[in-house]
């Protein structure tokens, strides 16, 4: 699990990088596809960040709330949130351990129903969530002619221990 989120997290960063070369209008250029249907690769970006917090908080049994978008129009921003949420997500996940694997969630529905979820299939519907993404934003850099981040797990060097925080 730790590993699966490893990398995740350095293939975030190296689509940060990435997006360093691209102009700010083509990163907040709505696509198809995206977030709700439309989005863009910032907005990708962010709703990745916003996605992972809000799973973890609500694992620990705090509140979820969204952030808006509107407030992060830049890749400055965005990553300015990430790094706002990532003590409090990396603790989480460093401290994952087996016992936590079949915790149940009770996920309160629209319906008026309640959803239960063990903590683990959450925690690899986040990491799916995030890989799922990264895939779309790699489709959209070819559209606009440029080479995608890796997305290939293999030479990463991605050991048993997480980055520092």
């Amino acid at each position: 699990m730790q590993t699966m989120f490893h990398y995740n997290w350095l293939v975030r960063e190296e689509w940060y990088q990435w997006c360093e070369n691209i102009p700010l209008e083509e990163l907040l250029r709505k696509r198809t596809g995206g977030v709700g249907g439309v989005g863009g690769i910032l907005h990708t970006l962010f709703h990745i960040v916003d996605v992972e917090w809000s799973w973890i908080r609500v694992l620990q049994g705090r509140d979820d709330f969204q952030e808006n978008f509107e407030e992060y129009q830049s890749l400055e921003k965005v990553r300015q949130l990430d790094t706002n949420f990532q003590f409090e997500v990396r603790e989480f996940v460093r401290s994952w351990n087996v016992e936590k694997e079949k915790n149940i969630l009770y996920d309160p529905q629209p319906d008026g129903s309640i959803a239960t979820d063990t903590w683990g299939e959450v925690m690899r519907h986040v990491i799916a969530h995030e890989i799922h993404h990264i895939g779309q934003l790699s489709v959209w850099a070819r559209e606009i002619g440029e080479k995608p981040v890796s997305a290939n797990l293999i030479g990463k060097e991605l050991g048993h221990t997480l980055p520092a925080i």
